[in-house]
């Protein structure tokens, strides 16, 4: 189990990634040429990330996207849902934040005729 991850430095983080993405590849049975081929990143570059040098996020998509696990991203970008009661009151402050428009009265008005 991993630690609180708050705690960890960001060379931490990118050292436990990269070696998660070694263990990915070699699971899979795919060679450091292979993977780079089929990703468009160099085989140096990808050397460096399984050592923990990640450098790009670019490529860091991209082999997550080839060894099959890009949906680990998932919940940064799933939109959250909104619940019933929260939509309500989000509809309800629009609609009192609405201007409203000054009515015409003609009851204030008088017509007269002028005097001339």
């Amino acid at each position: 189990m991993i630690e609180d991850i708050n705690r960890l430095s960001d060379v931490e983080i990118c050292k436990k990634m990269a070696a998660r993405l070694k263990e990915l590849r070699l699971k899979q049975n795919i060679s450091r040429r292979d993977v780079a081929a089929s990703s468009g990143v160099s085989v140096s570059s990808l050397a460096r990330m399984e050592d923990g040098e990640i450098k790009s996020f670019d490529s860091f998509l991209r082999l997550l996207r080839t060894l099959g696990k890009i949906d680990v991203l998932l919940p940064l970008v799933e939109e959250e849902e909104i619940s019933p009661n929260e939509y309500f009151k989000l509809v309800q402050s629009a609609k009192t934040k609405q201007r409203k428009r000054a009515s015409r009265s003609t009851n204030n008005r008088q017509q007269e005729e002028p005097e001339w």
